[in-house]
């Protein structure tokens, strides 16, 4: 047998594996070759790389279900740091249409490891604006830099300023050329094999950035096409009153009359469905995307992430822009969704892990990815370890409570069986030099 491919993690303090039983397993070996977890159990043996995990606890990589990449770019801009959505909005639209094909690559290669040495190994990106000649192919190939396994969607607006849109009129595109170009990163990108580290989505950005017949367009191109949907809903009560005042029902309603629920949809943030909106999304096994940090930022309120935990929608977790959160932290975004439950429904309204199989299990079922989530056989080979001998867990009596107690960067971190992350640090790219990059570009941005 060929072991060169082969890496054996060797007695694993702890292994959440989040199989449907929810198995635990204590001082585990875990063997996997060619990007597959071939193994699980104690006493195995390997011709090729060992990597010791005594006093770690073994995860799933934690999945990520929307993300704005390029805006780790513009962190704490002072002009939006205390406005609502829309105002936000309106303070970096400007700023983003300076952007262009460099910004977006760099921007996203920094919110890519970011989101890596949280132990995140799948992430979607929500890109819904191509200035200056930027294409979402400039954030597909940052990815494949890094090592990502990646679900960008082909994001778009199509209302401006002057036809009583919030974006100016230099961001949008004409609805004809969005899809257009959709068709075209779905061909060259968009890989449906099990174990792909690349599956392209459609996503309008908002329904009040597009119009009535674009969502609609936009539904049946990805249905012919057999990709998912995705777009930001129900994010707070400007979101609502808009849905009220422009449509005449409520979000949820808008999405289902439109072809926008079903288990090949998910939305962004959803703070606002009410009880009727979360029967449907049960019904229809349509996807949420929880961003806790980006909706206690923008004061957008709690999202009943219990209530439709209850009901069976599916719930991933999504850090949002970091424009909006400011951070890109999957592990503290499970911690905040785990408090801001409790905050709402009472300290036994989640445990520690739920919210980690939310993290992990969750988002990859909101993202159609039975092939990842859990450390099982046949499963991909993406796996977070966490060094558990540090002194955030010092004193901890429950590895798996590291919600809690624990971390919040990985010790390693492996991809498709590759080792992305090696003793907390990025193997695959320069970082501080990238980070120098976007520093300087944010310097040049914020000048003009």
């Amino acid at each position: 047998m060929n072991t060169s491919n082969e890496t054996l993690i060797r007695n694993a303090g702890l292994v959440l594996t989040m199989d449907d039983a929810g198995s635990e397993m204590s001082d585990c070996d875990i063997r996997i070759r060619d990007g597959v977890i071939a193994e699980v159990g104690q006493g195995l043996s390997t011709d090729g790389q060992v990597l010791d995990a005594a006093e770690c606890l073994v995860t799933p990589g934690l999945v990520n279900t929307h993300h704005h990449l390029y805006q780790s770019l513009t962190r704490a801009v002072p002009g939006g740091q205390d406005a609502l959505l829309f105002g936000w909005l309106q303070t970096l639209y400007p700023i983003w249409s300076r952007f262009g094909p460099e910004e977006m690559y760099v921007s996203a290669q920094v919110g890519l490891a970011e989101l890596m040495l949280s132990g995140c190994t799948l992430t979607s990106d929500h890109l819904y604006l191509y200035p200056n000649g930027a294409r979402l192919d400039d954030t597909i190939a940052a990815a494949a830099d890094i090592g990502m396994r990646f679900h960008p969607t082909r994001g778009s607006m199509s209302i401006g300023e002057s036809d009583g849109g919030l974006p100016p009129d230099s961001l949008v595109e004409k609805e004809a050329a969005i899809l257009d170009d959709c068709i075209r990163v779905i061909d060259a990108h968009h890989d449906a094999s099990e174990g792909s580290m690349c599956r392209v989505g459609v996503a309008p950005c908002s329904p009040f950035s597009v119009s009535r017949e674009l969502m609609r367009d936009a539904a049946v191109l990805a249905r012919d096409k057999g990709v998912m949907l995705h777009t930001h809903l129900a994010e707070n009560d400007e979101d609502i009153a808009y849905s009220l005042e422009k449509f005449g029902c409520r979000p949820g309603q808008y999405a289902e009359d439109l072809g926008w629920t079903g288990d090949d949809v998910w939305h962004a943030h959803c703070v606002k469905l009410d009880d009727q909106e979360i029967d449907l999304f049960a019904r229809s096994g349509t996807g949420v995307a929880h961003c806790p940090c980006s909706n206690c930022r923008l004061g957008s309120g709690i999202a009943p992430v219990r209530q439709m935990r209850d009901a069976g929608v599916k719930v991933g977790l999504g850090v949002d822009g970091s424009a909006s959160n400011d951070a890109g932290n999957l592990v503290l975004e499970a911690r905040q969704s785990m408090l801001l439950q409790r905050v709402a429904n009472g300290a036994d309204a989640m445990s520690a892990r739920e919210a980690l199989r939310i993290a992990t299990r969750g988002g990859a079922e909101v993202l159609g990815r039975d092939d990842c989530g859990q450390i099982a056989v046949g499963k991909r080979a993406d796996l977070a370890i966490w060094d558990m001998s540090g002194i955030e867990a010092a004193g901890n009596w429950d590895r798996a409570a590291l919600l809690l107690a624990g971390p919040t960067q990985v010790r390693d971190l492996f991809i498709e069986g590759r080792r992305v992350v090696a003793s907390g640090q990025i193997t695959s790219i320069d970082l501080p030099k990238t980070i120098a990059r976007q520093n300087a570009m944010a310097l040049t941005l914020a000048e003009h």
